[in-house]
């Protein structure tokens, strides 16, 4: 029987057929190599950006705190500036009511004189004392160097060590805070 064009084929298929079933182990093989290493890549990769992740969300949390605490920070210097805006203004007022002080320990001749003062004087420790405006009583208390500033020392054998016995300058405390420490006499003991 003649061959026809068509057998040939058939047989090299044949032939191919044998040889193919060798070639498929090595591309197995260099598809597994491939494959691992691309595994490996993979999970480099994944480990890479767990890492990134990680960071990015510390990075995260450590922003909000920062905010979180800031805005605390703010709202809070907030909320003193306005309590304590008029302390500068109070402040300023205290050389005035020094001075009504001073008028009064004069007592002039004029009754009438010393009674307006008074009054004057009343008016002003109650209106600046609605702003939080109190006085730091000092004298009979012992010296305490955060309220007092010890102007003088006396030597004396009587009363505590360390005493006040003397109030030159009145001191002030605006809501809490101290705004003008009083001037004061120390009794210190021989």
């Amino acid at each position: 029987m003649p061959e026809s064009p068509s057998e040939p084929n058939m047989q090299e298929e044949n032939n191919n057929a044998g040889v193919a079933p060798e070639a498929a182990p090595e591309a197995d093989a260099f598809e597994t190599m491939d494959v691992a290493a691309l595994l490996e890549q993979l999970a480099a990769e994944r480990d890479r950006l767990e890492a990134d992740k990680a960071a990015l969300s510390d990075m995260l949390l450590r922003r909000s705190a920062e905010f979180d605490n800031y805005r605390k920070r703010t709202e809070r210097e907030r909320s003193d500036l306005i309590e304590y805006a008029a302390s500068d203004a109070v402040k300023a007022m205290l050389p005035v009511l020094d001075d009504l002080e001073r008028a009064l320990a004069q007592a002039p001749a004029g009754e009438e004189f010393t009674r307006g003062v008074e009054l004057i004087y009343q008016r002003m420790v109650d209106a600046l004392g609605k702003l939080g405006l109190e006085a730091i009583v000092a004298e009979g208390q012992p010296f305490d160097p955060n309220l007092h500033h010890a102007i003088e020392m006396v030597p004396c054998e009587e009363g505590e060590d360390h005493t006040v016995i003397g109030d030159l300058l009145r001191g002030y405390k605006f809501k809490g805070r101290l705004l003008r420490p009083s001037m004061v006499r120390v009794a210190v003991r021989q």
